[in-house]
């Protein structure tokens, strides 16, 4: 039963109906949900933004493969400041301790308000999920990659790692998802790592850049 409320909370039945008709519109190299894909992690230069009352609504894991059409990808803001990409920084770049960087106290606080945050609950799980980062670090600088979420976490394809959806002209967007992993790659300025695929915009799956983002040692993306 566990396992069914787990699949069912991913979205996993709707997923499942959401890549058969996939299929059946677009054929047997259709996107998938939970889609493995590759980025290069400088070349996100901006955040989706939702603004439904603009036709950008509102995406979430669930909508992993999702092909829309529209202008919801010309919704962004500019990837800038973010408290746990700062956190990362002042904890590889300049050394700070975990515990004393702002990234660190704002976690126990989203503990302390919502009992949970990140799958922490407690100090020491805090602590215990950093020291684990620094052997993601340490890995992503001596490998130059990180590896997949999905075959880490053996999860359902890459659900719950590094969450993009893909505007027109194939440009990542990053949403809410895998953001201490991204910060790493960021960082680093790895050349390609995995992310989940979240939507994909109608123009970019007509332009054939789905191929390329399968393809982990493709060149730059470009599209129309």
């Amino acid at each position: 039963m566990t396992g069914l409320r787990q699949a069912v909370a991913a979205g996993v039945p709707v997923k499942t109906l959401r890549d058969l008709s996939n299929r059946l519109r677009f054929g047997p190299d259709a996107p998938r949900s939970d889609e493995l894909i590759w980025i290069r992690p400088r070349d996100v230069t901006h955040w989706y933004h939702p603004d439904p009352a603009h036709g950008a609504p509102k995406f979430r894991r669930r909508h992993s493969g999702m092909v829309a059409d529209g202008d919801w990808d010309r919704s962004r803001k500019p990837f800038g400041s973010q408290i746990k990409l700062d956190g990362i920084r002042d904890h590889f770049q300049k050394g700070v301790p975990w515990q004393k960087t702002d990234l660190f106290d704002w976690m126990l606080r989203q503990i302390d308000e919502k009992g949970r945050a990140d799958g922490c609950r407690t100090r020491e799980d805090l602590i215990a999920r950093y020291e684990r980062l620094d052997r993601i670090y340490d890995e992503a600088r001596r490998t130059g990659t990180l590896r997949p979420h999905g075959s880490v976490n053996r999860t359902r394809g890459e659900q719950g790692g590094i969450l993009v959806h893909i505007a027109r002209d194939g440009t990542p967007l990053r949403d809410g998802g895998g953001m201490h992993r991204f910060a790493i790659a960021y960082i680093l300025d790895l050349p390609k790592v995995p992310a989940q695929l979240g939507v994909l915009h109608r123009k970019a799956l007509d332009s054939g850049l789905l191929p390329q983002l399968r393809d982990r040692n493709s060149g730059p993306i470009t599209g129309s």
